[in-house]
């Protein structure tokens, strides 16, 4: 609960120079507001998270003459409506914390969208200091600004910067020293919300002080104008003293008077406000209305062209990540296999060590399983960050708001899930994008369900086993359907139960087209593959390590190898026999010895144990085990079943022998149902690693691997048993 203003409490404004100020970096996303924390700590600064909540934090300290700085840069937002983590993150800073002074970063060129924020800041009363960033650019576009006049209107001091080039630094710090140290604080203007909307808010101010309510570091009017806006937080607060019921009638009122809810009125109060300001107090040439953005925006936009434009690129991106990325997963692969038998080759041919098997099957093959695809993730990294810093990616959002909607999502989820077609690992990472908790969290959660590559072997073993050439296809496009029909049911569901909640708006600015620059591009992208590597990699290997120990251990009885020995012995011993039949035979007892070893195996055993909970679905142990295996990585399932089936590790999905033995030992139906399992089931360890990386919780990443895995088996059993009826 917050605290009770103290009368020996230090107000705000009256700090001193020489000692330790507080300043809060305020801002809107894309407002250049990080760039400027950085020019003014540079390397002194800190990153955490705040408590209880993914949002970072950071902190830096610099010096300005004789005022030691404490630097605070909170979470970009919108607004100070409490809907996201970030905006309840950035609210309770200023509020509770009061900080010395808030530097509000505006973006010169979308200057009435960033000013709502600095609007709802002034109202909380606070010492605050505008800076007007990337002046330059908007002076480019035909803007010219009368800041003294700006200044008047609003009440606060204002300086134009320059972040990336350093301009103003020196001229902000001063305003905001400055301002801390005076003794008595100027105050911005107070927003005039018309008669009915202020008389409302005197009388709820009435009830407030009668209350003797006075919440720390928040104003009685400001609490005021928040019940009348529905504000959750507020109201939660203020449930005990019969406030809520004046507020609802208050606003009753209000809506039934002038025909709309108190929070729009209040935000086109706002707006108005920001509106007449600028009118005054910014000028703009006829060409800056229509200028390169807008003409752009009328193509990729368009209600007819935007989404097969949309569309296009996005198979430009999968082409780029997908095709040239192709050449360099073979290189690492090679270099893979070649280190492999290298290392292998440390051992003389034909023995068999632990050592060698670990360092070649478990640590190498581990460590490869991972980096091959590092060229996949950084391709698609770098076509993101040019869509992103060009300033398209936000227009695709909003392509497809209207349809996300529907399903409780916003516009900005469709990205990530298009993603996870390709992997799931930067598809969940893509949902930082997303600035509500509960967005994300559904979205990610949701994300394997859209058929990865690494599902597409599995797809291309059991489809031509199984089905005539015919329905190749078909059926291909079936089980993509089916991802996309379940993702979108269960995204619903997790919105109306578990992360139930109110569906906060869709503001996400359209920032004009800008050129994207390689430092830029660049540094995005190693920045979200490097996160790859450290988070996801370093699980990835640990597993790889369990899953290769489960198929070493306990090893066959003495018994049963000496009979494969004896077995051996006798066709080497065998003079009518010719090479070749020798061989055929001696590599059939190799076979029977793999199976028999995996079956003895952890791994075996785990398959048989869990072959009950299966067989509904149409699976028996050897189905089971590779199961197993494939939660290392999707792909895996082909190689396991060829392990089962006695063939070897070098099967693959082209590998006709083994797709002889699935037809003569599986049916049509259980063939569907083996890839209906692994569309939905446990996604890979890379994924669950990631998931829990981006919540910053094992809840929710165990939630999505038991959650998945049981809708697997419902979804399956039913499949199958209805199936087995009608056949």
């Amino acid at each position: 609960m917050p605290k009770l203003v103290r009368d020996s409490e230090p107000t705000q404004g009256q700090a001193q120079a020489g000692t330790q100020l507080t300043i809060a970096l305020a801002g809107n996303p894309n407002s250049g507001k990080t760039t400027i924390f950085n020019a003014l700590t540079g390397g002194r600064q800190h990153v955490g998270n705040y408590p209880g909540v993914t949002v970072e934090k950071k902190e830096g300290a610099c010096r300005h003459g004789d005022a030691r700085l404490r630097v605070v840069d909170l979470p970009g937002t919108y607004s100070l409506t409490a809907y996201s983590a970030e905006e309840l993150v950035a609210r309770d800073f200023l509020i509770h914390e009061k900080p010395d002074v808030v530097i509000d970063i505006l973006d010169a060129g979308n200057l009435e969208r960033n000013l709502y924020l600095a609007v709802q800041i002034m109202e909380l009363g606070g010492p605050q200091v505008l800076a007007l960033n990337m002046s330059d650019v908007a002076r480019q576009r035909g803007l010219e600004f009368d800041l003294e006049l700006l200044s008047k209107l609003l009440g606060v001091p204002i300086i134009p910067t320059v972040g990336h080039k350093g301009t103003g630094k020196a001229e902000l710090l001063d305003a905001a020293v400055e301002l801390a140290s005076r003794p008595e604080r100027p105050t911005p203007r107070r927003i005039d919300y018309g008669s009915e909307i202020e008389a409302e808010i005197a009388k709820l101010e009435a009830h407030i002080r009668q209350a003797g309510i006075i919440l720390d570091g928040a104003p009685v009017r400001w609490l005021a104008v928040k019940l009348l806006e529905g504000d959750t937080q507020v109201r939660e607060h203020l449930a005990n003293n019969g406030l809520i019921d004046e507020a609802d009638k208050a606003a009753q009122r209000l809506e039934s008077l002038l025909g709309d809810s108190p929070e729009a009125l209040i935000a086109d109060r706002r707006y108005g406000f920001i509106s007449g300001a600028c009118q005054e107090a910014v000028r703009s040439t006829v060409e800056s209305r229509h200028n390169l953005s807008d003409r752009i925006d009328a193509v990729v936009t368009n209600r007819l062209l935007g989404i097969p434009i949309f569309l296009g690129l996005m198979y430009a991106v999968f082409y780029l990540t997908f095709t040239v990325g192709d050449p360099f997963m073979g290189w690492i692969e090679g270099g893979f296999e070649w280190l492999g038998g290298t290392v292998g080759g440390l051992w003389p041919t034909g023995s068999e060590s632990i050592l060698k098997s670990l360092l070649v099957d478990g640590i190498i093959g581990g460590v490869g399983g991972v980096l091959v695809f590092l060229p996949n993730i950084l391709l698609l990294f770098l076509a993101i960050a040019v869509l992103e810093d060009s300033g398209y990616m936000a227009r695709a959002a909003f392509l497809m708001d209207k349809l996300m909607h529907k399903i409780g999502l916003h516009g900005k989820s469709f990205v990530p899930m298009l993603i996870g077609f390709g992997c799931s690992v930067p598809a969940i990472m893509a949902t930082r994008t997303l600035e509500n908790r509960r967005d994300r969290l559904v979205t990610m959660l949701v994300v394997p369900l859209m058929s990865c590559g690494a599902r597409l072997p599995i797809y291309a073993l059991i489809i031509p086993a199984f089905f005539p050439q015919v329905w190749h296809a078909p059926m291909l496009w079936i089980i993509y359907l089916i991802g996309i029909v379940l993702a979108v049911a269960c995204a619903k569901l997790l919105k109306t139960t578990i992360l139930r909640g109110e569906t906060p708006p869709f503001v996400m600015e359209l920032p004009p087209y800008r050129m994207p620059t390689l430092k830029s591009v660049g540094l995005h992208m190693w920045n979200r593959g490097g996160a790859y590597l450290k988070k996801a990699g370093t699980i990835i290997l640990g597993i790889s390590i369990l899953l290769w120990a489960m198929q070493q251990w306990p090893g066959l009885p003495e018994e049963k190898v000496e009979a494969f020995a004896q077995q051996r012995s006798a066709i080497e011993a065998a003079a009518q026999a010719s090479d070749e039949a020798r061989s055929e035979q001696l590599a059939e007892i190799d076979h029977a010895e793999a199976e028999a070893k995996l079956e003895a195996s952890l791994m075996g055993r785990l398959g048989h144990g869990i072959e009950p909970v299966l067989r509904p679905a149409g699976f028996d142990w050897k189905v089971s085990t590779a199961m197993v295996g494939a939660f290392a990585a999707k792909e895996v399932f082909v190689a396991q079943m060829g392990i089962v089936y006695s063939l070897g590790e070098e099967e693959d999905e082209e590998s006709e022998p083994l797709r002889e033995k699935l037809q003569a030992n599986y049916t049509p139906l259980q063939g569907f149902c083996i890839m209906l399992f692994c569309l939905i089931s446990a996604p890979c360890m890379a994924t669950i690693a990631i998931t829990k990386r981006e919540s910053n919780s094992w809840r929710w990443a165990l939630f999505q691997l038991g959650g998945l895995t049981v809708l697997a088996w419902i979804v399956t059993v039913a499949v199958y048993q209805v199936g087995s009826l009608v056949t």
